[in-house]
């Protein structure tokens, strides 16, 4: 339990879907106000959440904590780092993808519990030309989405769905030069390419489903481009956390990874979609930032289970033989390979 603490909850009144009036009872009940300082603070504008959490981190507050959705988290997160100050996350959000990762209660009580047992674990985070982010970054479709479920001005998972429904059928696949680690691979062209130092974007749409932030490694994950008839199987693969067994998906591992695009455009780092040019530079903190952690876990559930795999390998076998018989010739050349 925590004792002689400075705790402080940054609260964003106005993102996401949950409740945070409660807030002070529920701090109450699960923290001892005798023992610890503690101190609520409602933000104002954008960007309010990262210049409390800085301020808060330099004058040696030993936990601060981000009340709302991914937004707030990553905001908050980037004010602390490198420094020695834990951050607890009670998710309200839509998304709650680093909270879903990390798999904390996505309910108050449940996540306060967790912030007063106060167990924290030193976590990796990454960069992209100089923005943080702690669950993902990327380019191309879903840097898309994110832009266009900024600019809805409703938030939700239908808001999300629609827009991949509408946009998805349209989009057009980009040509990107990558290197990872100082060795250049292949162009690809790709309908999206996310970098992941953790396993999910958000609703448990898992684009890295064994990324981890303690590996000390970033992973890549190139999505080739699809049609109408593979859509399904993408997206069951997305929430099945078997993307990376998907014949689409081409998956490495890196610490610093340079990808060059053909145009300027949209990325996003951990949903937030921000207009960056044609050169992209994404880099590992190794144990950069301090995260109270659910010690209670059951890591296992991270893992798809054995019909999640079997319908998954079952889909995309008749993916590979539908495409075997589309392309009968370059079929036959690659068994001769072989032989």
């Amino acid at each position: 339990m925590l004792e002689n603490k400075k705790i402080v909850f940054i609260v964003n009144p106005i993102s996401g879907v949950g409740k945070k009036d409660m807030l002070p009872e529920v701090v109450d009940k699960y923290i001892n106000g005798e023992t610890n300082e503690i101190e609520i603070i409602l933000t104002e504008y954008a960007g309010h959440a990262f210049k409390i959490a800085k301020q808060k981190a330099d004058e040696g507050v030993n936990i601060v904590v981000a009340v709302g959705g991914d937004g707030t988290v990553n905001e908050v997160a980037r004010g602390l780092v490198e420094s020695q100050t834990a951050l607890g996350i009670i998710p309200c959000g839509s998304g709650n993808g680093l909270a879903r990762h990390l798999m904390l209660p996505i309910n108050m009580e449940g996540a306060m519990k967790i912030i007063s047992e106060g167990v924290v674990h030193a976590l990796d985070y990454g960069i992209i030309n100089d923005h943080p982010f702690f669950c993902t970054c990327g380019m191309g479709f879903d840097a898309f989405i994110s832009k266009k479920f900024a600019d809805a001005g409703k938030r939700g998972p239908m808001t999300y769905i629609e827009n991949v429904l509408i946009e998805g059928l349209k989009y057009k696949p980009e040509t990107y030069s990558i290197t990872l680690d100082g060795n250049e691979t292949e162009p690809y062209d790709a309908f999206l390419v996310s970098v992941a130092n953790a396993s999910q974007y958000g609703n448990d749409a898992y684009i890295a489903p064994k990324a981890s932030m303690s590996d000390g490694l970033l992973d890549v994950v190139i999505m080739e481009p699809f049609d109408i008839i593979d859509a399904p199987q993408v997206g069951l693969d997305l929430i099945s956390k078997t993307l990376d067994k998907s014949s689409k998906i081409r998956s490495f591992k890196a610490k610093d990874i340079h990808i060059t695009r053909s145009t300027p455009g949209v990325i996003h780092f951990d949903g937030d979609p921000i207009m960056e040019g044609t050169d992209l530079h994404v880099q590992l903190r190794s144990k950069g930032i301090r995260i109270i952690i659910n010690e209670h876990a059951d890591k296992s559930r991270r893992r798809p289970n054995v019909m999640q795999s079997a319908f998954s390998e079952f889909f995309n076998e008749l993916i590979t033989v539908r495409d075997d018989l589309t392309h009968p010739v370059s079929t036959m050349k690659s068994i001769l390979k072989k032989v």
